[in-house]
């Protein structure tokens, strides 16, 4: 039959009473709830019906417990019936009541028909005491209930025996089981001489190599569809053989980081929320995240392992089964630090790169040289590679904690890998990009005021497009950079100066001062005079070495060279003491620190030519003219042209190249106040030894000094040499590796056709004596000194 029941229109709705909507409502969650009562009754009544089928199943008649009693039987046979006083029809009709189940269990003595239902106030007691009792003739089979069958008649309950194994018979397999096991047991192992031994270990390392490459090369073939494989392959780093364990974990552990490094996606996975898990996707959608998650669990768990390898080296802990060795366990911690170091360079986007730098931090002050030098080496190229500053933030973080919390007894290694931060691009005042405004979008009102409908249609998709292409950009905020720039700073300099305050006598205090150096220009301006009195103290003091003073003095400048032109400061005593320190310097050990001088010289003069007294340069170039005597060669490269810059920046130089003195007085040169030496009354006396040196590039700069350092005509230089800084020369013609810049001509070998043989100069018969001695055997003969002796005598 076709429904003809129609939907109801809008306007009838609106006619319709709330309160009738509300009737209709409620009698339509009243039926649902009634259905649903209805059908929990029949599910109930259907699982009573199968307990009751169950448990009212017949016994035959043989079993029943006889009910007559011995001492009863006599009363019994004077009450019954003897048999043949009874008719046969009822005789009959007993003995088909007697094969009915019925009739055994049902009470005689009431006067209901047998179908009658049971009353509900019948009571539990009644109901068990009318059961029949069984014989336990033989032991009870257990049954197995299978699902019941269902008929016109009802439901058929479906059982079935279990079967039972006898005592006796499962003995009997034990005992032979057992016997088995000693009999093999007491097989003896087959001796293997060495070289089996070896050919064996061979092969299991050739099974287990192609094993774990075949996994490798499917992992990477198929990242989505094999990605439960990294579990298998993560499996043999539990490897239990004993003889090819440790090579097997630690191929194990590089192949695992060789995948994770080539699969692993360019983003961070986040875990998914309820809703997002609750909610119907795609297919496609379904297989990303199922390997996200895998991907993400499976490297968890290969980090863990790797934590757990080296905690256990650290502790010095064997496991039970003693698999690996004490000693092998070093082997394999090495290899989980470079794995780590790896992970922690090439995936810091990745999760969980935070565990892997609390990881990594402390393993650079450990007592194992070559760790620390790994994990050193890991910070230094995530610094160098960090271009927003997030995981340089992370490890900067635990290295400040990891300091404070050893109370300043760490390496100083640890400390000097600030110096490749990635933060001289952060500048304090804001870019012209950034000052300058950014292109706002017309608003609806100004379109509708400015623009045409078709113009604002073109307008409206050209945003649309410009929006687009921002996002496509995917360029990082440098508002965000510079945030974290600051922030990562402000971590390191209180590092720094919780230093200088507290441990001025730890090892720490040259990276310290050596980093205060290179980040001084980023210092805020109400620390400088307080921070300038600790330097000054610092190099008065006479604690330190050479090469910690030069970096405090290199400190002092770049903070006044920097934010500090507006402080009206004249570090004098820095001048002095460098002044003092300068012939300290040597070819020796001392000639690498040269670099340092040749920085400070170049913040002292040439940043602030302007507030440089002419005596104070003059001495200063007297000084080191006198030092490039007698250090190495790349030194006096670097030292002539500082001198250069300085001859060019105060043009009064040159009267330090004639041999007139100006003015009164007598050079000091033993006086160490630059000031007061008299540098004007001597000359640059030094150039001409100069000009003699062995190396070809001093020759150079020392003639062109002597003719007062001209940039253009005959005694200019090229541009090789001017256009490069003093220190970038020093370290150009640097012999560290042993070779001379520029190499030395080979010489010209002579022609041999420039000469005859030497026979032709020896007279023929001359010639032949000399043959026919060489030919001779020498006759060896004993020496008589003393008779020699009598013949002079």
């Amino acid at each position: 039959r076709k429904n003809t029941k129609r939907v109801p229109s809008f306007r009838k709705l609106l006619r319709t009473s709330k309160i009738k909507l509300d009737n209709k409502l409620k009698n339509k969650q009243y039926k649902q709830q009634s259905a649903a009562k209805k059908y929990r009754k029949e599910q109930k009544k259907l699982r009573e019906a199968v307990r009751d089928a169950i448990a009212s199943k017949p016994f035959p008649l043989e079993e029943c417990k006889k009910k007559v009693a011995e001492k009863h039987k006599e009363e019994e046979e004077d009450d019954a019936l003897p048999l043949d006083m009874m008719d046969e029809d009822d005789l009959k009709l007993m003995e088909d009541l007697a094969q009915k189940a019925s009739f055994l269990t049902r009470d005689l003595s009431s006067n209901e028909p047998v179908h009658v239902k049971k009353r509900k106030h019948e009571s539990v007691i009644d109901k068990y005491e009318k059961v029949p009792r069984r014989m336990q003739t033989e032991p009870e089979k257990e049954l197995i209930h299978l699902l019941p069958i269902k008929d016109k008649s009802g439901i058929i309950p479906q059982t079935m025996e279990k079967p039972v194994l006898s005592v006796a018979q499962g003995e009997e397999e034990d005992v032979e089981e057992m016997e088995e096991a000693e009999d093999f047991n007491e097989e003896p192992l087959p001796i293997l001489t060495p070289e089996e031994m070896a050919a064996q270990r061979r092969q299991k390392l050739q099974e287990r190599k192609m094993h774990i490459a075949a996994l490798a090369s499917a992992i990477l073939s198929e990242p989505d569809n094999n990605i439960k494989k990294l579990k298998e392959l993560r499996a043999m780093l539990m490897e239990k053989d004993p003889n090819v364990a440790v090579i097997i974990r630690k191929l194990v552990m590089v192949s695992l980081m060789e995948i994770f490094k080539d699969i692993v996606p360019s983003y961070k996975i986040r875990p998914l929320t309820e809703a997002e898990k609750a909610t119907k996707v795609k297919k496609e959608t379904q297989k990303l995240r199922e390997f996200e998650e895998g991907l993400v669990s499976q490297y968890k768990f290969y980090l863990e392992n790797l934590e757990q390898t080296i905690k256990d080296w650290k502790q010095r802990k064997l496991k039970k089964s003693n698999v690996i060795s004490l000693k092998a366990y070093k082997g394999l911690a090495e290899i989980a630090v470079r794995c780590l170091c790896e992970l922690l360079v090439a995936l810091p986007h990745f999760n969980f790169h935070n565990n892997i730098i609390v990881l990594i931090v402390p393993l650079m002050n450990d007592a194992s040289k070559m760790i620390s030098e790994l994990c050193c080496e890991a910070v230094k190229k995530l610094f160098k590679q960090d271009k927003l500053g997030s995981a340089s933030l992370g490890v900067v973080k635990v290295i400040s904690g990891l300091v404070r919390g050893r109370n300043y007894d760490v390496r100083p290694e640890v400390l000097k890998v600030f110096l490749h931060l990635r933060i001289k691009e952060v500048e304090l005042q804001k870019d012209s990009e950034d000052i300058a405004p950014k292109k706002k979008f017309m608003t609806y009102k100004e379109k509708r005021k400015n623009l045409s409908r078709m113009q604002r249609k073109w307008k409206k998709a050209e945003e649309k497009l410009e929006r687009e292409l921002l996002e496509a950009e995917a360029s990082e905020s440098k508002e965000k950079k510079l945030k974290l720039h600051t922030e990562t700073l402000n971590i390191v300099f209180v590092t720094y100066f919780r230093i200088l305050k507290k441990a001025q006598k730890s090892p720490l205090l040259p990276a310290v001062l050596e980093g205060l150096a290179k980040f001084a220009h980023l210092i805020n301006v109400e620390f400088f005079d307080d921070l300038l009195i600790v330097l000054h103290s610092l190099t008065a003091s006479g604690d330190l070495s050479y090469r910690e003073s030069l970096h405090c003095i290199l400190s002092a400048f770049h903070i006044l060279s920097g934010q500090g032109d507006v402080l009206n400061i004249d570090p004098m005593k820095f001048y002095t003491h460098l002044y003092r320190t300068l012939f300290s310097l040597h070819a020796g050990r001392t000639n690498d620190d040269i670099g340092i001088v040749l920085q400070c010289l170049d913040a002292m003069f040439a940043k602030r030519r302007k507030q440089v007294f002419i005596q104070r340069a003059l001495a200063f170039l007297k000084r080191l003219s006198t030092l490039a005597l007698h250090v190495l060669p790349n030194s006096s490269v670097g030292i002539l042209a500082t001198n250069r810059i300085l001859m060019q920046t105060f043009p009064k130089m040159d009267l330090l190249l004639d041999n007139e003195s100006q003015g009164s007085g007598v050079y000091l040169p033993e006086l160490d106040e630059p000031e007061h030496c008299n540098a004007q009354n001597t000359a640059l006396w030094e150039l001409h030894l100069l000009q003699r040196h062995y190396h070809p590039t001093v020759q150079k700069l020392a003639a062109h000094l002597i003719v007062g350092a001209p940039t253009e005509g005959s005694g200019a230089l090229s541009l090789d040499l001017t256009q490069r800084p003093a220190t970038e020369l020093f370290e150009a013609y640097s012999m560290k590796d042993m070779t001379f810049n520029p190499p030395v001509a080979a010489e010209t070998p002579r022609r041999k056709d420039t000469f005859s043989q030497m026979d032709s100069f020896i007279d023929e018969e001359l010639n032949k004596q000399l043959q026919q001695h060489i030919s001779e055997t020498v006759v060896q003969k004993p020496l008589d000194f003393a008779k020699h002796l009598k013949e002079s005598s």
